[in-house]
C-alpha cells in the first residue's frame, strides 16, 4: 500500500540529486547569517549549506531558515560542523578562487580601520590597515602597513602596536577580536 505522500504527489521527472547552484557559508554568526538571508532572498542557490563549530547555534539558525523557506525558492537548506579557514575550503574544493569567498578578515579589517579612525578622531575612510590570518583570536594586525591619508603610523612611532607602545595601540586589535565573539 502506498503512503499518503506517494498518493498525493507523483513525480513526473526524476529528482535531480546534484545541486546546480550550491553555496556554503562557513560561520553562522551575524555576518554569515546576513549573507545567508541575502542569498536566499536573491534566489542565488538551489542548496544552501551552513558550517560552524557552535552546533546548537548552527542547528537553530538552520531550522529558522528551513522554517522560513516558504518565503524563498531555495529547496534545500542544510548545516554541518567544520572549523576551517576559507583557504582550506578553497584548496580542498577544487573550485576557482573566485568561487570561495571569506568575509572574516575583511570584516576584521573594516573594524580595525574604524577603531583607528575613532582613536585618531578621523573618518575611517582615511584610515588604512589590514588584519590577516583567521577571523578571531589568531588574527594578525599588520601594524607596518597602518596609514592615515598616506602617512604610515610606524614612521611616527616605531613602537606602534608593540608591548612598549605608550599609547597602547594593540588594544585596537584586542577590541577587534572581542567583537568577533559578540557575533
Amino acid at each position: 500500500m502506498s503512503s499518503v505522500k506517494e498518493q498525493l504527489i507523483e513525480n513526473l521527472i526524476e529528482d535531480d540529486s546534484k545541486s546546480q547552484r550550491k553555496i556554503t557559508i562557513v560561520g553562522a554568526g551575524a555576518v554569515g547569517m546576513s549573507c545567508a538571508i541575502c542569498i536566499l532572498l536573491k534566489d542565488l542557490a538551489d542548496e544552501l549549506a551552513l558550517v560552524d563549530v557552535a552546533e546548537d547555534k548552527l542547528k537553530g539558525e538552520m531550522m529558522d531558515l528551513q522554517h522560513g523557506s516558504l518565503f524563498f525558492h531555495t529547496p534545500k537548506i542544510i548545516s554541518g560542523k567544520v572549523d576551517i579557514l576559507t583557504y582550506v575550503v578553497w584548496k580542498l574544493s577544487g573550485l576557482p578562487a573566485t568561487r570561495v569567498i571569506g568575509s572574516g578578515c575583511n570584516l576584521d579589517s573594516a573594524r580595525f580601520r574604524y577603531l583607528i579612525g575613532e582613536k585618531l578622531g578621523v573618518h575611517p575612510i582615511s584610515c588604512h590597515g589590514w588584519i590577516i590570518g583567521e577571523h578571531g583570536d589568531s588574527s594578525v594586525p599588520l601594524w607596518s602597513g597602518v596609514n592615515v591619508a598616506g602617512v604610515t603610523l610606524k614612521t611616527l612611532d616605531p613602537k606602534l602596536g608593540t608591548d612598549s607602545d605608550r599609547e597602547q595601540w594593540k588594544n585596537i586589535h584586542r577590541q577587534v577580536v572581542e567583537r568577533v565573539y559578540m557575533e
